[in-house]
């Protein structure tokens, strides 16, 4: 069998070496622009040359890029073995590439655009009754679900003694992990979570009576999401939704997104940096969304995704009848120290976690809300005070 995600793999990793080809002609182009406007009249003739030179020049280099890549991805289609996507290694490098470009990658109908899906062992697993019975042999009524962020996927959470293997240890519940392609928007993972939620709680072998759902990052939002579209789609999961943890999500957005966000429309104002803002805007609409942690349809459907200054985020409300619990965390011990108000968790500014700014509040009652200091963003997927915390809030 041949392996179709190594090979549009490769076949990517060319494409991008061209684009990267056409991007240095067009930055050698502007500079020569400049130049000959610069020397006058005179030198209209010797300019024209160049362009013409330089542009056949740069073009046979991509064209030459791509065809190599559509041989090496012949040749690597022909890989017998498991599927990239099954293994720790080989799903860490596809989730990296669908969190940058998911959602271009989900139009093009491209084997690394995976679907969302539960997944053990690497292996995705069939909503249906016989599949999820021999998948979860000791299923219990309650079940908690662990939704990885960006670029991450089941396997973020730890290789041996995760959250979900303690919690089931101690608490009795069945932990269920769902990988999902991390560069689609938010809202539209969100629906897609909603629908998985609804055919895993009528499949489940027995009576669900319980569901926790615990998100690192902008798995948190992917639930916050989900949970509204299914009260509001009045699906049966999210009445049976207890608790939802968020663990350094930035619900009121990230700065790094806000600073790329500034930076790309900077660049794209001069014509010798354009080629740099045109690959930053390449990102995906999930890390678009992470800008002001976007949660529904509206906010990015039919807006100009590079205006400077976009309109408020639509404010969703928390899921009625659930606890809602999130944990922040600072690289400083204290998250009063200068340092770990600048930088947060790296990723993650300790209000956003918390769900609060300037203008904008969510309704988390601090006695569900725990700070870590001294830890890092990734630090939060498995750590043995915020599995206490965990505990105590599931218990």
């Amino acid at each position: 069998m041949s392996d179709r995600e190594l090979k549009a793999l490769t076949t990517l990793g060319f494409d991008e070496l061209a684009r990267a080809t056409g991007g240095i002609g067009s930055i050698h182009q502007a500079i020569g622009g400049r130049v000959f406007r610069a020397v006058g009249p005179g030198a209209a003739l010797v300019g024209t040359m160049h362009d013409g030179i330089s542009r056949v020049v740069f073009r046979s280099l991509a064209g030459g890029t791509r065809a190599v890549g559509l041989a090496a991805g012949t040749m690597a289609g022909r890989r017998t073995g498991p599927a990239l996507s099954r293994t720790r290694r080989g799903s860490a490098v596809i989730a990296a590439i669908a969190g940058l470009t998911g959602d271009a990658l989900e139009e093009q109908g491209s084997p690394l655009a995976e679907p969302m899906a539960v997944r053990l062992g690497g292996e995705p697993v069939a909503l249906e009754p016989a599949a999820l019975t021999a998948a979860f042999p000791d299923a219990t009524p309650y079940i908690v679900v662990f939704l990885h962020g960006l670029m991450e996927t089941e396997f973020s959470w730890g290789a041996h003694d995760t959250y979900g293997t303690r919690l089931a240890r101690e608490l009795g519940c069945t932990p269920v992990y769902v990988r999902y392609n991390s560069g689609l928007r938010i809202s539209q993972n969100g629906r897609c979570l909603s629908e998985l939620m609804e055919e895993l709680a009528a499949a489940w072998p027995v009576e669900p009576e319980r569901v926790a759902l615990v998100g690192h990052s902008m798995g948190g939002l992917v639930a916050r999401s989900a949970c509204h579209r299914g009260a509001e789609d009045g699906a049966a999961w999210a009445g049976l939704v207890r608790h939802s943890v968020s663990l350094g999500t930035p619900h009121m957005g990230a700065p790094l997104e806000q600073a790329v966000h500034v930076l790309s429309a900077g660049l794209a104002a001069v014509p010798e940096t354009r080629p740099f803002a045109n690959f930053l805007r390449r990102r995906s609409g999930g890390i678009r969304d992470l800008r002001q942690g976007s949660l529904v349809d509206e906010d990015w459907r039919d807006c100009d995704p590079d205006a400077l200054r976009a309109a408020a985020c639509a404010e969703v409300p928390l899921l009625e009848g659930a606890t809602h619990c999130f944990v922040s965390a600072t690289i400083t011990r204290s998250h009063r120290h200068p340092l770990g108000r600048m930088l947060g968790d790296t990723l993650v500014l300790r209000p956003s976690a918390r769900g609060r700014s300037r203008t904008r509040r969510i309704p988390f009652e601090d006695e569900h809300g725990m700070h870590l200091g001294g830890a890092s963003h990734f630090a939060l997927l498995n750590h043995p005070a915020v599995y206490e915390k965990l505990r105590v809030w599931l218990a």
